[in-house]
């Protein structure tokens, strides 16, 4: 009993570990230093990379596209976080922006800012407006550190469902675990989904807004997820079992979202 009392104590102080994110003021709970998953993901973006087909940016009007957006959307995220005296919070951040040649309909950005597109996800963009938004979400989320909060998220069920033998780990080996941990779906459903679907709409915001300081049309990202609609044809799972909301709710959201990301927008003379 007394194993058990303690474990739950030492749970329930896990939970309520909490930071502030720079971006939005809020509190968050995080367990992780960010700059340990800035290292992890360095390492493992070059391990990626090592591993799959990067296209070079130079003669490829693609690639050269993915780092366009990229370095515009950075520069966007500088001077935001110039103006709001935050700069000292992109420590760390090493930005860097590579396609890849996969059919996959993807992009990501890991902590710290390493970004990948997917070559399958331009058809579907088919513009560099609509790449912008995409690639805006996806800094957003580590700009928003919501890969520090899934892991902690993680830790904390571990720690419930395991008397916090891993969660207190703060090995390399043992945090790269649950990163990559698979969840029951009851916890799944319970927990991490609802929090990640969250995640995903406040990336959105971001992403919309950034786009827009770096001078691309954020509407561009409603005719996107039309797009992305369509090009699912129905093959996704309910949206209280993806981590993603569905396309046609995420519609509904950016254009909520629209009016104020519109207040950011000026396009940029070619």
């Amino acid at each position: 009993m007394t194993r058990i009392i303690l474990s739950a104590l030492l749970a329930a102080a896990l939970f309520v570990s909490c930071s502030q994110n720079a971006l939005t003021g809020k509190s968050q709970f995080t367990l992780l230093p960010e700059s340990e998953l800035q290292s992890m993901a360095t390492q493992e973006y070059a391990t990626f990379l090592s591993s799959t087909k990067v296209v070079s940016a130079s003669g490829n009007k693609d690639a050269e596209m993915v780092r366009r957006v990229g370095q515009r959307i950075v520069a966007a995220v500088n001077a935001y976080y110039q103006q709001n005296n935050l700069s000292d919070k992109l420590a760390g951040y090493k930005w860097e922006y590579n396609l890849v040649d996969d059919p996959t309909v993807n992009a990501w950005c890991m902590p710290g800012g390493k970004i990948v597109v997917y070559s399958g996800l331009l058809p579907v963009t088919q513009n560099e407006a609509a790449l912008a938004v995409v690639m805006g979400h996806e800094v957003s989320h580590a700009l928003l550190q919501h890969g520090n909060q899934r892991m902690s998220q993680q830790m904390g069920v571990q720690a419930v469902g395991t008397g916090l033998q891993v969660a207190l780990s703060q090995k390399p080996a043992a945090t790269q675990n649950l990163f990559m941990a698979a969840f029951g779906a009851g916890s799944q459903v319970g927990v991490m989904l609802p929090f990640s679907r969250k995640n995903e709409l406040e990336a959105d915001d971001w992403g919309l807004k950034f786009a827009a300081m770096a001078g691309y049309n954020p509407q561009e990202g409603i005719a996107l997820w039309e797009r992305m609609e369509k090009a699912s044809n129905g093959q996704k799972p309910p949206e209280f079992l993806s981590t993603h909301p569905s396309e046609g709710n995420r519609i509904a959201q950016l254009e909520k979202l629209m009016p104020e990301a519109l207040k950011y927008y000026k396009p940029v003379s070619k």
